[in-house]
């Protein structure tokens, strides 16, 4: 693949994004100001679910394990 076409590609994207987003409409220190906070919501998210869908899938597992039937810790 060429960079032209990686490079198009990419400004398509973006420009889909500023559609969906009705972003196209705002003044360039809005769009900043709107990407800057969506940037932080979803890093947040990210962060927020790096951090605790693990702690919660690993209790919803043992949970659900020593419903089923399966063997609790101390004895193993």
């Amino acid at each position: 693949m060429d960079m032209k076409r990686v490079k198009d590609y990419i400004y398509w994207l973006y420009f889909q994004y500023l559609l969906i987003t009705c972003s196209y409409v705002l003044e360039p220190w809005e769009r900043s100001m709107f990407h800057t906070i969506t940037v932080t919501v979803f890093a947040m998210v990210v962060y927020t679910a790096y951090v605790f869908v693990p702690i919660h899938l690993r209790l919803a597992f043992e949970f659900f394990s020593q419903i089923l039937g399966g063997q609790p810790e101390g004895t193993v």
